[in-house]
């Protein structure tokens, strides 16, 4: 048989991965790492911490349960920890703890208020041992996901995702911006300017769409279509929601799917949980 094997430029591939998975292509992106054969150290870790950030972009669109494992092997491979493996386990707890009784929910109730102030202590220092603009932006914007969707503080949640964008327009990074415009949208959709939400949202979609994203920008789609019912646009709407309801169940996105199904039934996908 002959030689499949090859030699690439392990950073050069590992963008490629991460690129992606951000297109949806998660299986595709677990056997390129898992064909991958290398034995410098930090090559080798910097392949394990890729492919815990890829489980945990599946398991947030797809439900799968692939982080845990994937964030333990890279532990292994970087024993003396790294800020990238601290903001992963970040990350995986901050989603984890969305999840009470198998439900995802929105403010404190029912959640262990020391394992929230841990969490938000450890965004804080991650924001404060950041090597960069960019990982003090992803840091700030977590600090605001933790404030706002487990804490219930919608006013300081604002403020860091505000830092966030900043740090986001400064380096440029779209993906951050993205996540912040799409939050800042969300507190001004909930204060009734539907002007501001469509502003951050549709250029949130802008920047999903060029960065890759697909889930990512799928989900702000149906975001637009929450402002085209508020509008009472009925049919533009339910157009734009079916749609990402078809895209999102061919690309392996079932929660999202979900949600879109359940807007077209008449529920509100920025409603706060019952009793939050």
């Amino acid at each position: 048989m002959p030689n499949t094997t090859t030699s690439v430029d392990v950073d050069e591939l590992l963008r490629a991965v991460r690129e992606l998975s951000r297109a949806a292509r998660w299986e595709t992106a677990g056997r390129l790492l898992a064909a991958l054969s290398v034995a410098e150290p930090s090559a080798r870790a910097n392949v394990a911490l890729t492919a815990a950030e890829v489980a945990l972009e599946q398991d947030w669109f797809s439900g799968t349960d692939r982080a845990a494992e994937r964030i333990a092997a890279a532990e292994e491979e970087v024993p003396h920890g790294s800020w990238q493996l601290g903001f992963l386990r970040l990350r995986h707890t901050y989603a984890r703890l969305l999840l009470v009784d198998g439900t995802l929910r929105f403010g404190p109730a029912g959640k262990d208020p020391e394992a929230l102030a841990t969490l938000r202590r450890r965004a804080r220092e991650l924001r404060d041992s950041a090597p960069d603009g960019v990982r003090r932006g992803w840091a700030e914007m977590y600090l605001g996901l933790i404030t706002d969707n487990h804490l219930a503080e919608r006013t300081a949640a604002r403020t860091h995702y505000e830092a966030a964008l900043g740090a986001a327009e400064a380096a440029p990074d779209d993906l951050l911006a993205r996540e912040a415009l799409r939050h800042l949208g969300d507190h001004a959709h909930d204060t009734g300017d539907r002007t501001g939400a469509l502003a951050h949202w549709r250029r949130a979609t802008t920047l999903g769409a060029r960065a890759g994203t697909v889930p990512g920008t799928l989900s702000q789609q149906l975001l637009l279509a929450v402002l085209a019912r508020d509008a009472e646009e009925e049919s533009a709407a339910r157009y734009l929601a079916t749609e990402v309801a078809h895209w999102a169940e061919a690309t392996g996105a079932p929660r999202l799917a979900a949600q879109a199904t359940a807007f077209l039934a008449g529920a509100d996908p920025t409603a706060p949980s019952p009793g939050n």
